[in-house]
């Protein structure tokens, strides 16, 4: 049984513009910039500033201890310095709903949001943040529940009481609706001004910022905090962050139809039907532990980190199965990106640039380094940033096009730098910030080398995730500070908060900073 159906890539698409009313009459003769908001803190020209970093934090309890409110405490000491959260994805687990919104997200950051002190009166549609949070959607936001599930889940069938009792994995009654609940917590949902003249009363009065892109949305801090889309730009401290959905971009090409693409066709069925056995096999086992008994309490959060682990495999093969489909990538968006990118180093106030979205292009996550997805979004990022670098020539006097890019998707935290990969990605920092509440995953056997055939491409400096075995495992739970210093060229001190569950204990641990 699937226990999540990820939309196609045209529907997500389809489904976010009616959410925004992308290019509506009323916005278009407003001259409105739907892909960009402005910050309106009052201290967006200062040069020195930091924010913080999540990504993939939306599970609720584990038994006994959560994970995701951990993280949040180590960074409520911070509040006052910092100016935004940026948050890589996967907001809910397991399939975007709406049901778990209060439990998943408004309580672990309850300081976060006006009136939290009252956390249970929130409603997830009606989130107000004090210090803005500035999400992208993952997987796990557009994620559906199967028709079968979803009835299971309307009865008292036993499957219910396992999924719900013993695993744990947040399946309520509703998916995510293709996104629509992380629309209606985030972004400025457009779709619902039907009445005469209320679109225009709205546009006029939050769309007032005025950029050289045209007027834009005014996010404010405190009264009104909404995204204009599912991807978006921002300046602050005169660095140009991009938020990009990597949901709409990351199919690979259909398998070829060939002797060799028949055998390897075979091969991705058959590691699937391996891979629904051992599904099985993990749901029979846990129906038999205690969650009561602490050693078995541990062995179904292992459970419930392989179930999802092994669902998200499921779906990348799903995805290269997938027969004599027309691969779709949502070309507007990265010709908007390509654009944006060559606008940013053609203007003088900018000195610095950021991309987060939620699949890493280079990770060693042992489930996540060589799924289709990633070695596509690595591709599909490549041929952008190929064409910026084409169209600048020598503007960029050596520099990287990009100095950082941030990821979640895979469950750890990683900071890689690319070599010469021979194409303009080269030389750039990769911070790969997923482990901050869901199932942790270990570092791939294979080492921190990432190889294309015979060359180097990316070499991980650090990796954070789940290690050891039996009574020695360690499961350190992160987020990130990053500190942006400097006048000109900017240098990024990132200093990682790691809380470690170990032995039925939580353990802070302090690393020493990142200087890029």
């Amino acid at each position: 049984m699937k226990l999540v159906s990820d939309p196609a890539i045209a529907n997500k698409i389809r489904k976010m513009n009616q959410r925004v009313r992308w290019q509506d009459p009323l916005i278009v003769e407003r001259n409105i910039d739907q892909t960009r908001l402005v910050l309106e803190d009052g201290q967006t020209d200062n040069s020195e500033f930091s924010f913080l970093v999540v990504g993939d934090s939306g599970s609720g309890k584990h038994r006994g201890h959560n994970p995701q409110r951990q993280v949040a405490e180590l960074m409520l000491p911070y509040h006052n310095e910092c100016s935004f959260m940026l948050h890589t994805g996967d907001v809910i687990y397991l399939v975007g709903s709406r049901e778990y919104y209060q439990q998943n997200f408004i309580q672990p950051y309850q300081e976060f949001i006006l009136g939290g002190e009252d956390a249970k009166q929130i409603a997830y549609d009606q989130m107000v943040f004090k210090l803005p949070i500035l999400p992208v959607p993952g997987n796990h936001d557009y994620y559906n529940l199967p028709i079968l599930l979803s009835l299971a889940s309307l009865t008292t069938l036993p499957i219910r009481r396992l999924l719900r009792s013993r695993l744990d994995l947040d399946v309520g009654l509703h998916g995510s609706g293709t996104g629509e609940a992380y629309a209606r917590a985030f972004m400025d949902y457009l779709k619902a001004f039907q009445l005469p003249g209320e679109l225009a009363s709205h546009l006029d009065k939050h769309y007032t910022a005025k950029t050289d892109t045209g007027r834009c949305l005014s996010y404010q801090p405190g009264h009104f905090t909404r995204l204009p889309n599912r991807y978006y730009t921002f300046r602050y401290g005169g660095i140009d962050f991009f938020a990009l959905d990597s949901n709409t971009f990351n199919d690979p090409p259909p398998l070829p139809k060939t002797k060799e693409g028949d055998a390897d066709r075979r091969i991705l069925e058959k590691r699937r039907e391996d891979y629904e056995q051992e599904k099985q096999q993990i749901i029979e086992t846990s129906a038999k532990l205690r969650p009561e008994n602490p050693s078995e309490a541990d062995q179904l959060d292992d459970f419930h980190a392989k179930l999802s682990q092994i669902e998200e495999i499921i779906v990348d093969i799903d995805k290269q199965l997938a027969a004599d489909k027309t691969t779709l990538t949502d070309i507007e968006q990265l010709k908007w990106l390509k654009q944006r990118l060559i606008e940013s180093w053609n203007n003088s106030e900018v000195r610095g640039r950021i991309i987060y979205f939620h699949h890493p292009p280079y990770v060693t996550e042992a489930t996540k380094w060589q799924q289709a997805q990633t070695l596509i979004i690595r591709d599909r990022l490549r041929g952008v940033l190929d064409a910026v670098a084409k169209e600048l020539g020598s503007l960029t006097q050596g520099r990287s096009l990009v100095d950082l890019v941030l990821n979640g998707h895979a469950h750890c935290l990683e900071h890689l730098e690319t070599m010469d990969t021979g194409h303009a990605d080269s030389h750039i920092h990769w911070l790969v910030c997923g482990g901050s509440g869901f199932s942790l995953r270990r570092q791939r056997i294979e080492g921190a080398d990432l190889m294309e055939e015979d060359r180097l491409v990316a070499r991980s400096h650090l990796f954070i995730g789940r290690n050891g075995q039996g009574f020695q495992k360690r499961r350190p739970y992160s987020g990130l500070r990053i500190d942006v210093k400097g006048d000109g060229q900017p240098k990024f001190i990132v200093r990682p908060l790691v809380a470690e569950w170990h032995q039925r204990q939580w353990h802070n641990r302090e690393l020493e900073p990142l200087i890029i």
